[in-house]
């Protein structure tokens, strides 16, 4: 099929489907480009390598598992975004940097729908998110991801923020928001709010109270330590005894609520919560954190440095 016929066509899924097949890019972008340049393939390819989509495209295989979390708060609101790339190197290059950061104020203007995020104006270039991500991919020669967001509020009290080890401020690997309830001095409860982010920091608890805790987690604990005892020949009542006895113990390992407050080493997080209370006269109430840990749970691929060198100088 001549050129010149194809012109006068419409864009087909299956002009899209070999474009896709020839340059990576994702299916949208295909698309624009076809319509861009009358439906020729190649020249849909050229259109594609100009604006970074094929290059950004064949990046995109590539696991993302370094980067950083941005923290940002404004008056009772607080959110966090995991913003993702290869290398720990890019973590300091300060235009990405500088998108994380703006990430964080856009979830806390827009929410922390990653989907709805992607759709959204970015400032002062007249791309949307989605399209900014993809322009950093060409410019910074790496493969990112907006992996997650969070978002948390008080409607009187503080959320405060804190990030553990920040290369810069408000960007480090492990973010933290404490959302305390209360009337009392911002000043004293933002003191205990970062006292509490900094424990969350130390010790990844996986829910604020043992209501909150998925049960599937509770069960499966259950089950082991059952399983443990019966296999330890003791009588059903022991077991039983023993099981609960280690519940308590696990509880006290992953709720925030029932943890032993590494500041002190002594008293569980509701004391501590408790007895500042007590000292501002007022009553102060945990109502939530959120916490990221960046690259949590993204299974990473291991290198062979020599084998990259190796590919890189015969390419």
């Amino acid at each position: 099929m001549s050129n010149e016929k194809r012109k006068t066509m419409a864009v087909t899924a299956a002009m899209v489907k070999e474009l896709r097949e020839k340059s990576g890019a994702g299916m949208m972008d295909c698309k624009k480009a076809l319509g861009e340049t009358d439906g020729n393939i190649e020249a849909a390819i050229d259109w594609l390598r100009t604006k970074g989509l094929a290059a950004a495209a064949k990046k995109s295989g590539r696991v993302a598992a370094e980067g950083l979390v941005a923290v940002a708060t404004e008056g009772t609101k607080g959110a966090l975004i995991e913003v993702n790339a290869e290398t720990d190197f890019v973590a300091r290059n300060a235009d990405f940097q500088g998108f994380a950061s703006t990430l964080a104020g856009l979830v806390l203007a827009n929410g922390d729908d990653v989907d709805a995020l992607k759709g959204i104006a970015y400032p002062e270039t007249g791309r949307t998110v989605e399209e900014q991500l993809t322009h950093n991919i060409a410019t910074i020669g790496e493969n990112m991801s907006i992996r997650r967001a969070a978002t948390i509020s008080v409607s009187n009290g503080v959320v405060v923020p804190y990030v553990h080890n920040a290369v810069v401020p408000g960007l480090g690997k492990i973010g933290v928001l404490i959302a305390l309830e209360s009337s009392a001095d911002a000043g004293k409860l933002s003191e205990l709010g970062k006292q509490l982010a900094m424990h969350v920091a130390a010790t990844s608890p996986q829910s604020l109270s043992v209501d909150d805790l998925d049960p599937e987690l509770v069960e499966r604990e259950r089950a082991v330590l059952v399983d443990q005892a019966k296999a330890s020949g003791k009588t059903e009542e022991i077991a039983q005894k023993m099981v609960e006895g280690r519940i308590r113990k696990y509880y006290q390992e992953v709720v925030l609520l029932e943890q032993t407050f590494v500041i002190d080493n002594e008293n569980k997080v509701s004391k501590v919560i408790e007895n500042a209370a007590k000292e501002l006269g007022t009553e102060v109430k945990l109502v939530g954190f959120r916490h990221f840990v960046l690259g949590e749970g993204i299974e990473k691929e291991e290198e062979d440095f020599a084998a990259e060198v190796a590919a890189t100088l015969g390419s």
